[in-house]
C-alpha cells in the first residue's frame, strides 16, 4: 500500500521501423498472392491442448504467448520465460495472493516486504516490476499510487514470467521483465470443483470452479468461478474479508472462430497488517530492548481500513480467415474505487530507540483513488514460406487508457500523528487531522504498432525481429499539486537469434530496447519515460528422453532516466543509470507419473553508474534485492497400491543478503526457508495440508530503507478440502 513516485541506439531505431514497415507490408501481399507463396493454417487450439493459455502438464509448460503474443514454444522465444501452472500453485497451497506463487521462480523477487494483503509487490532482475510489470492476459494493469488491481490466484490457470524488457510488444513496462496473468478460459469437458479450507490464522476460504455447455449446445460453453476468504491476519488486530466472481461465455459457431466474453467482480475489506513500516533497528537490529514483535500493530484499529471493489468486463475473439491468416482482439474495461486510512510508522522518534517508552513516530494518512482503465489489442498473424525460409510474421496495434482520480491527505508538516510505545502501545489517543495534500487527476494513454517476424531456416536456425513505436500522452489535473502534460514517443527494437539442435537443445543470443513512461514532476519538468536496452544469452533445453524444461541465462540491462532524489532538497531529477547484470538457471522436470521437481539459482548484480544528484551512491546497489536467490522443490504422488493417491511434497527457498539503505551501510542478512506439503486424492475428493515456513523461522524479508522493513511470514498451517464432479 506504498505510493510510487542518451536516447535510443542507432540500430534499434534501424531495426524497429524495418521490422514495422517491412512485415505490416508483407502481410497483404501474402493474402493476395498464393503463389509461389502459401500460407500454412493456423489451428485453433481449445483450451484443454498444450497452448499459451491453456492447462499446464505437471510443471512443464511448453508454450507461451508473454514473450510473443502469440501461441509460441518456449524455446523459440529469445528471452527467458517462467511458468508458474494451476498444479504448481495447488500443489505449493497457494491461496490468496499471486506474488505468494513466484516465491520459487529465479529472478523474481515476491513479498519484499512480507505478505501485504491488499498489494502484490514484485521484483524481476532487481527492478521493481508492481506497478508497470503486470499484465492480465497480454492486456497491462498499469498502476500508479495506490491505484492498482489485484487479481486472486483462484482466477488463474496459470502465471507467465518473460525476463527482461518487454517494450517491443507491450510498450512502456518495466524493464526487468513482466508478470502475464493468465485467467481460467470456457473448457471442451465439463468441470464442476468446490472447495472450502482455513489457515492457522484463523483465515478461510471457499471457492468453485464450474464449467460445461450451455444445455445441449454444441457451439457454447461457459465458465463460472467465484470466492470467498475472510479471517484473522498474523498481525495482532488485522483481518479481511474479500471474494470475486467471473463468469464467461465462449461461442465457436466453427473451427475457425472463437468468441469469448467475460466479467468480473471482485472486493477487499481489511484493518491492515502492522509489518512493511518496521524499523532497521528493532527487527534486523536489536533496539535496547530486544526485537518489535513479529505479529505487532502500531496503526489504530478502530481507524484503520483499507478497502478496494474491482470490476472488469472483457472479450477474446479470434478468427481465421480461409487464406491462412489469423485476426485476434481483446479487449478489457476496469474501474477501481479504493480507500485507504490510518496511521503507519516511520521510524524512532528522535532518530533512535530511547527508553522508557521506546515511542515509534507515525504519520496518519487517508487516500481514496478511482481508477477508469481500458486497454485493446489487435493482432494479424500468418506464416509463410518465402526466400528459403519459413515466416511466422504478426501486426498488431493497441491503446492502453489509465485514469486515476488521486486523494491524499496527510497532516501537515510538521504535525503527523501521535507516536506510540514500542514495547507498550496505547491506542485510541487523540490523532491530528488530515488535509488534502493531493488532489488531482492523473490521466495516460498509450498508442502503439508493432511487428515481428519469426524466420526458420538452415535447418534449425531462427531469427526474431521485433519493432515497435509508440506514443504516450500524460497529463495531470490537480486542485492540490502540480499541472502538468506531457507528450513522448518511443521506438522499441529486439533481435534473437538461436540455432534448435535435434536433440532439444537451443542457444540463443537477444537484444532489446526498451522504455517505461512515468508519471509525476522533477526539476525539469515532467519526468521523461526511463530507457535503455539488454543484452541476453542462454541455452534453452527441451530433453528428447524426459518430459522436462531448463534454461541457463546471462544478461545486462542499462537503465537510462532514472530518478533521483537530492537528499538536501528532495527534489527529483533524471540524472540517474542503473546496472542489472546476472545469471539465472531453471529447471522444471515430470520424472516420472510420480516425481516433478523444480529448481532454480539466480545471481543479480546491480550498480548505480550515475547518479549526479548525490555521486556518493554512484558504485552502490540499489536495496531491496539480494544477490543470491536459489529454491528447490521436490513432489512424489504414490500412483499404486493401498495408498494410491497420496503425495508428499517440500521445498526449500534461499535468499542472500540485501542492502537496506542505499548508501549500502546496513545489511539485511539471508535466510533459508523450508516448506512441506501432504495430499490425499481418491474418487474425486481431496484433502491438503500445506506449512510454510515449517520450522517458524523469524527473519526479515527486506527493507526499503532504514525506517521500511517488514518480517517473512511466520510458520502458515493450510487445510483444504476440494471435491470434484
Amino acid at each position: 500500500m506504498r505510493a510510487q513516485t542518451r536516447g535510443l541506439i542507432i540500430k534499434a531505431h534501424l531495426l524497429a521501423g524495418t521490422a514495422v514497415i517491412g512485415i505490416m507490408a508483407a502481410l497483404p501481399a501474402l493474402a493476395q498472392d498464393a503463389n509461389p507463396t502459401q500460407l500454412a493454417p493456423i489451428v485453433v487450439q481449445s483450451a484443454s491442448d498444450d497452448t499459451a493459455t491453456g492447462p499446464v502438464k505437471g510443471y512443464v509448460a511448453k508454450n507461451s504467448s508473454a514473450g510473443s503474443k502469440s501461441d509460441t514454444p518456449i524455446n523459440e522465444i529469445p528471452q527467458s520465460v517462467s511458468v508458474i501452472g494451476k498444479q504448481e500453485m495447488d500443489d505449493r497451497g497457494i491461496t490468496n495472493k499471486v506474488d505468494e506463487a513466484l516465491l520459487y521462480t529465479p529472478g523474481v523477487i515476491a513479498q519484499p516486504y512480507g505478505n501485504d494483503p491488499d498489494t502484490d509487490w514484485f521484483y524481476i532482475r532487481g527492478f521493481n516490476a508492481t506497478q508497470t510489470g503486470v499484465f492480465f492476459d497480454n492486456l497491462t494493469l498499469f498502476s500508479y499510487g495506490f491505484g492498482g488491481f489485484q487479481i486472486d490466484p483462484f482466477m488463474l490457470e496459470r502465471i507467465d514470467v518473460l525476463k527482461g524488457p518487454a517494450s517491443v510488444l507491450y510498450g512502456g513496462a518495466n524493464p526487468g521483465g513482466i508478470i502475464n496473468l493468465v485467467r481460467k478460459r470456457p473448457l471442451d469437458e465439463p468441470l464442476y470443483y468446490t472447495d472450502i479450507g482455513i489457515n492457522s490464522n484463523g483465515n478461510a476460504f471457499t471457492g468453485f470452479d464450474i464449467s460445461d455447455k450451455v444445455g445441449s449446445s454444441d457451439t457454447m460453453t461457459y465458465r463460472i468461478t467465484g470466492k470467498i476468504a475472510g479471517g484473522d491476519n498474523y498481525s495482532d488486530f488485522s483481518h479481511d474479508f474479500r471474494g470475486f466472481i467471473m463468469p464467461q461465455l465462449e461461442i465457436a459457431p466453427d473451427d475457425a472462430t472463437r468468441f469469448t466474453v467475460w466479467g468480473y467482480l471482485g472486493g477487499l475489506d481489511q484493518v491492515h497488517t502492522g509489518n512493511g513500516f518496521f524499523p532497521y533497528v528493532g527487527t534486523v537490529k536489536d533496539a535496547p530492548f530486544g526485537k518489535i514483535p513479529r505479529d505487532a500493530f502500531y496503526g489504530e484499529p478502530d481507524i484503520d481500513d483499507g478497502s478496494y471493489v474491482q470490476k472488469m468486463i472483457g472479450y477474446e475473439f479470434e478468427h481465421e480467415f480461409d487464406n491462412g491468416i489469423k485476426f485476434s482482439q481483446n479487449l478489457r474495461y476496469g474501474r477501481l474505487d479504493k480507500h485507504e486510512i490510518g496511521p503507519y510508522l516511520n521510524g524512532w522518534v528522535g532518530g533512535v530507540p530511547t527508553g522508557p517508552d521506546y515511542l515509534l513516530g507515525r504519520i496518519g494518512f487517508e487516500g481514496r483513488s478511482g481508477v477508469d482503465s481500458f486497454g485493446i489489442d489487435n493482432r494479424l498473424e500468418g506464416e509463410a514460406e518465402f526466400g528459403g525460409a519459413t515466416h511466422n510474421m504478426l501486426v498488431g496495434l493497441d491503446y492502453k487508457y489509465y485514469n486515476l482520480d488521486n486523494l491524499q491527505k496527510w497532516p501537515t508538516w510538521p504535525i503527523s500523528a501521535t507516536p506510540i510505545s514500542a514495547t507498550d502501545p496505547i491506542y485510541g489517543l487523540p490523532q491530528p487531522a488530515n488535509s488534502t495534500q493531493i488532489d488531482q487527476v492523473v490521466t495516460q494513454r498509450q498508442l502503439g504498432i508493432y511487428g515481428q517476424d519469426q524466420i526458420h531456416f538452415g535447418n534449425g536456425w531462427l531469427l526474431t525481429l521485433n519493432g515497435r513505436y509508440d506514443y504516450v500522452d500524460t497529463d495531470s489535473d490537480a486542485v492540490v499539486g502540480t499541472t502538468y502534460n506531457s507528450d513522448d514517443s518511443a521506438v522499441s527494437g529486439r533481435v534473437g537469434l538461436a540455432y534448435e539442435f535435434d536433440n532439444g537443445l537451443t542457444p540463443y543470443v537477444s537484444a532489446a530496447t526498451f522504455f517505461n513512461p512515468l508519471i509525476g514532476t522533477g526539476v525539469s519538468g515532467a519526468l521523461k519515460p526511463e530507457e535503455g536496452q539488454q543484452f541476453e544469452g542462454g541455452i534453452k533445453y527441451d530433453p528428447t528422453f524426459i518430459d522436462g524444461t531448463l534454461t541457463a541465462s546471462v544478461f545486462h540491462i542499462t537503465k537510462r532516466n532514472n530518478t533521483v532524489t537530492n537528499p538536501a532538497t528532495f527534489a527529483q531529477s533524471q540524472l540517474g543509470e542503473v546496472v542489472s547484470r546476472g545469471a539465472e538457471l531453471e529447471g522444471k522436470v515430470n520424472l516420472t507419473d510420480n516425481w516433478k521437481v523444480l529448481a532454480s539459482l539466480a545471481y543479480t548484480d546491480m550498480e548505480v553508474t550515475e547518479n549526479d544528484a548525490n555521486p556518493a551512491l554512484v558504485g552502490k546497489s540499489p536495496y531491496i534485492v539480494p544477490k543470491v536467490t536459489a529454491s528447490l522443490w521436490v513432489d512424489y504422488t504414490v500412483t499404486t497400491g493401498v495408498m494410491e493417491g497420496l503425495s508428499f511434497g517440500a521445498g526449500v527457498r534461499h535468499q542472500g543478503t540485501s542492502w537496506a539503505d542505499e548508501a549500502n551501510t546496513a545489511k539485511v542478512p539471508a535466510a533459508t526457508l523450508v516448506d512441506a506439503a501432504i495430499r490425499y486424492e481418491k474418487e474425486n475428493w481431496g484433502a491438503s495440508l500445506n506449512v510454510a515456513n515449517l520450522f517458524d523461522k523469524e527473519y526479515v524479508e527486506s527493507c526499503g530503507g532504514l525506517t521500511v522493513c517488514g518480517y517473512g511470514d511466520a510458520r502458515t498451517v493450510t487445510f483444504k478440502l476440494s471435491k470434484k464432479w
